[in-house]
C-alpha cells in the first residue's frame, strides 16, 4: 500500500512538471527573465517552506544538523539553482514537449550514478539488472531521437499562413542549443537525485532540508541573476502570467514537489524516483499542442514510443529485484524464527 502511495505521488509531480513547463513557457514568451524568475520563486518558496516546518515541527523534535549535512545540503541547493536555470533557459529555447523528452534522460543518469556511488548493483547474470541495463540504454536512444529526429509534422496549432519547412528552419538552431541545456540540466537533476537520497536518509526531516536547499538555492540563483541579466526591468513584475508561474513553481514545484520528492528518495530510492520522468512527454504533447500551439512530429511519437519500452524494462527490473529482497527477507525471518525446528530450517536451506 506504501509502494501505491509514492507511486501516485510521483505521478502527480509529474502532472504538476509538465504544468509549470507550460505556464512557464507562456510567460516568458512574454519577455520574463528565466534567471530572474528562479530567483522569485525560490525567495517565495522559502516562506511557504517556513510555515510548514513551524505547523509540521511545532510538536516535534528535529535533528540536530551537523556541518557535514549542512555542507550537502548547500551543493544541493547549488544543483538545484542549475537545474531551474537550465531547464528555464532550455525551455525557453525550444518547448516544455522537448524538456519532458529530454528529462527522459534523467533515469539513465541517475541510474549510472547509483551504480557509481553503490546505491545500485551491478549484475548482468541477473535478469533485473539485464533489464534495467538494457531499459537505460533504450531510454537513451528514445530521447535521442525525440531531440536530433523531427520528422513530419502529424499536428499542429500553428498559423495556416506559415509553411511547415519554414518552421522547421526558423527553429533549428534554437532547438538544439534548447537540448543541449535541458540535457545538463537532467544530468544535475540526476546527482540531485543521489545526493538528496544521501542526505535525506541521514537526515530524515524533509521539511527542513529542502528549506535549508532553498535557502542557499534562493542566494546562489540571485547573484547568477545579477551577473547574467542586465535590464533592470526584468525585476519589475506586473499583474500577468508573470506572476501566475512564479507563485505556481513556488507553491507546487520548489516548495510541494521538492519535498514529495525528497521523501520519495528516502522511501524508494533514487532511481525509483527517476524513473517516472518519461510520463512527462505523454502529459507535455496533450497540453503543448491546444496552449501553446506545439507542432507534433513524428520523431517525437517515435521517441516516445522506444522511451516507453524502456521505462517499463526498468521499472520491470526494479520490481524484480524488490520482490526478491522481499522473498530473501521473509525466507531469512522464517528459518532464524525460534518456532521453526531445527530440520525444518536445513531442509529450507538445501
Amino acid at each position: 500500500m506504501r509502494g501505491l502511495g509514492v507511486t501516485a505521488v510521483m505521478v502527480t509531480t509529474q502532472f504538476v512538471e509538465v504544468g509549470m513547463n507550460t505556464i512557464l513557457k507562456a510567460a516568458m514568451s512574454r519577455g520574463m527573465s528565466n534567471f530572474v524568475f528562479v530567483v522569485y520563486s525560490n525567495a517565495l518558496a522559502i516562506f511557504v517552506l517556513l510555515a510548514a516546518s513551524i505547523i509540521f515541527y511545532r510538536k516535534r523534535s528535529l535533528p540536530p544538523v551537523t556541518s557535514s549535512v549542512l555542507c550537502r545540503i548547500f551543493l544541493l541547493g547549488l544543483l538545484s539553482c542549475c537545474v531551474q536555470t537550465l531547464m528555464s533557459t532550455g525551455i525557453g529555447y525550444s518547448s516544455p514537449t522537448l524538456s519532458s523528452a529530454i528529462v527522459d534522460l534523467t533515469p539513465a543518469f541517475t541510474f549510472i550514478l547509483a551504480i557509481i556511488s553503490r546505491m545500485e548493483k551491478l549484475d548482468l547474470r541477473v535478469q533485473s539488472s539485464l533489464a534495467k541495463c538494457i531499459g537505460t540504454i533504450v531510454s537513451i536512444a528514445g530521447a535521442l531521437i525525440v531531440t536530433l529526429y523531427k520528422g513530419l509534422p502529424l499536428a499542429s496549432a500553428a498559423s495556416p499562413h506559415i509553411q511547415p519547412n519554414e518552421v522547421l528552419l526558423s527553429a533549428q538552431p534554437n532547438w538544439f542549443l534548447g537540448g543541449f541545456l535541458l540535457s545538463i540540466g537532467s544530468l544535475c537533476l540526476a546527482t540531485l537525485f543521489i545526493l538528496q537520497t544521501q542526505i535525506i536518509r541521514e537526515y530524515p526531516a524533509e521539511l527542513i532540508v529542502t528549506l535549508i536547499c532553498c535557502i542557499f538555492a534562493t542566494l546562489q540563483s540571485t547573484v547568477i541573476a545579477l551577473i547574467a541579466e542586465k535590464d533592470p526591468k526584468a525585476w519589475r513584475l506586473g499583474f500577468n502570467m508573470e506572476l501566475i508561474a512564479i507563485g505556481y513553481s513556488a507553491v507546487l514545484v520548489v516548495a510541494a514537489r521538492s519535498v514529495a520528492v525528497t521523501w520519495a528518495c528516502r522511501k524508494k530510492g533514487p532511481v525509483f524516483v527517476a524513473l517516472f520522468s518519461p510520463l512527462g512527454i505523454v502529459i507535455a504533447v496533450a497540453m503543448g499542442i491546444p496552449f501553446l500551439g506545439d507542432t507534433l512530429y513524428l520523431g517525437s511519437v517515435i521517441g516516445a514510443a522506444v522511451i516507453a519500452l524502456g521505462f517499463y524494462a526498468v521499472i520491470w527490473g526494479q520490481s524484480q529485484e524488490e520482490e526478491t529482497i522481499g522473498n530473501r527477507g521473509v525466507c531469512c525471518s522464517e528459518s532464524s524464527s525460534p518456532k521453526v525446528p531445527l530440520l525444518q530450517s536445513k531442509g529450507l536451506d538445501i
